[in-house]
């Protein structure tokens, strides 16, 4: 009779066991090397794509106004009838947008330069040409200057150092909607998304990580439910910043990679309608202080600590896009570990609930795990693009939806070299 009861108990132990570990199954990605292929336009953001029927279009690059670098015309698109044939195609054959122009400092409009990181396309649109470009957008004091009245823009005192010298001011970046009706051919601003405004900043002479001054950067967005789930950088003071009373470790508590989401029926005005997540809920106003994701935080004791310390580690640049054959979210992204977000490496996180919007689940990542080092090298803006099989153009997969096997593009910068290329695949394994 005891030694039923133990092999009863010892066969619940076994069950148990089996079901925590398949409970912290956590999925896998294996690197396999392929020949190289480069891409031939301007790329310093997330690749926004989307097909329109049988056509894959791809949009990346800058435009606008930039005191520190010069007015950029980069934002371009290409396509083709694959996804090979659109990522090769030959810097002639990226046509510019018709974009709205920047307006003078002090007017209404479209302020700085922007960069495209997702494209939403409107299911509503049996078409497919109406789609909504994510775009970052940097500004300074010089573009977008204190406003007393409205409370936004950037007042000009103990301005931090910029990317080209002390002689250079660094940047603010906030993320902002941009809406078309033919396919990407032109563009209209609808607005700012959500922004970090003048009382948040961390300034001289607390601010020397060489990055921004504050602000929130470096989108990718996804769909979920009725909403557009955005995952960014926050780069803001966690409360209101003073030289006098500065606490490193509370700018640290407040930053790394957040999540704000906005129902995707406002995408058409969305200023003032996202919420950020706050630590329990999406309860934080568009222009508030939210709470990052705290599984992908990086710890004091491992490094981590307030962007604007040149020393600290901390995440950035994610890609999100939902995987269809692991039934999961996937989240690539870069890690700082010295000034201007140097750092030689990708990292990889999972999260298997697909509705973002029930209870903490769009929290539930993964503490993320190197993917890919190279050292030496400076690492940036990781993206997993779909393959040139019938399978996935039959599924018309994008950066946001894909399947076992993906092709990982990056940017590169060795030396005085900078590309953007692919040479591997990523295959999932459950």
């Amino acid at each position: 009779m005891k030694q039923n009861l133990f092999f009863r108990y010892l066969g619940s132990l076994i069950c148990l066991s089996f079901l925590i570990l398949a409970c912290n199954n956590t999925p896998e990605a294996v690197l396999i090397p392929t020949e190289k292929t480069h891409f031939n336009s301007f790329v310093d953001c997330n690749m926004a794509e989307f097909w329109i029927g049988d056509t894959f279009r791809i949009f990346p690059g800058k435009y606008g106004e930039d005191p520190v670098w010069g007015e950029s015309h980069d934002l371009k698109w290409a396509d083709g009838h694959n996804v090979d044939a659109a990522f090769s195609s030959p810097a002639s054959a990226f046509t510019e947008p018709i974009m709205p122009p920047n307006t003078k400092p002090g007017t209404p409009g479209l302020h700085g330069a922007v960069w495209f990181e997702t494209i939403y396309q409107d299911k509503k649109d049996a078409s497919g040409k109406t789609l909504y470009g994510i775009y970052h957008n940097e500004n300074y004091p010089a573009t977008l200057p204190y406003d007393s009245l409205t409370g936004k823009g950037y007042q000009n005192k103990n301005w931090p150092e910029g990317l080209r010298g002390p002689a250079t001011a660094t940047a603010v970046c906030r993320i902002g909607v941009m809406k078309s009706v033919d396919g990407g051919r032109s563009w209209e601003n609808r607005g700012i998304f959500i922004e970090d405004n003048q009382p948040r900043l961390i300034l001289k002479p607390h601010n020397n990580g060489i990055n921004f001054a504050g602000g929130v950067g470096d989108p990718s967005a996804v769909a979920s439910g009725d909403w557009l789930y955005l995952f960014y950088g926050e780069y803001g003071y966690a409360g209101k910043y003073d030289s006098a009373s500065y606490n490193p470790d509370l700018e640290h508590s407040g930053q790394c990679i957040s999540i704000a989401r906005i129902k995707l029926s406002d995408l058409d005005a969305p200023e003032g309608k996202a919420q950020r997540w706050d630590g329990k809920g999406f309860n934080a106003a568009y222009d508030g202080i939210g709470s990052p994701i705290a599984s992908i935080q990086i710890p004091k004791s491992a490094g981590g600590g307030p962007a604007s310390n040149p020393k600290s580690k901390y995440y950035w640049g994610p890609s999100v896009s939902w995987n269809t054959h692991l039934k999961s979210w996937v989240m690539l992204m870069a890690r700082s570990e010295g000034t201007s977000w140097k750092g030689s490496g990708i990292y990889i996180s999972f999260n298997k609930n697909e509705d973002l919007g029930q209870g903490k689940n769009s929290q539930e990542w993964a503490t993320p795990k190197l993917l890919l080092d190279m050292p030496g090298h400076i690492i940036w803006y990781p993206s997993l693009q779909p393959l040139n099989e019938k399978g996935d153009e039959q599924n018309k997969y994008t950066c946001l939806k894909l399947g076992e096997k993906a092709r990982l593009f990056f940017k590169d910068q060795y030396k005085d070299s900078s590309e953007y290329y692919s040479s591997y695949i990523v295959q999932f394994k459950k």
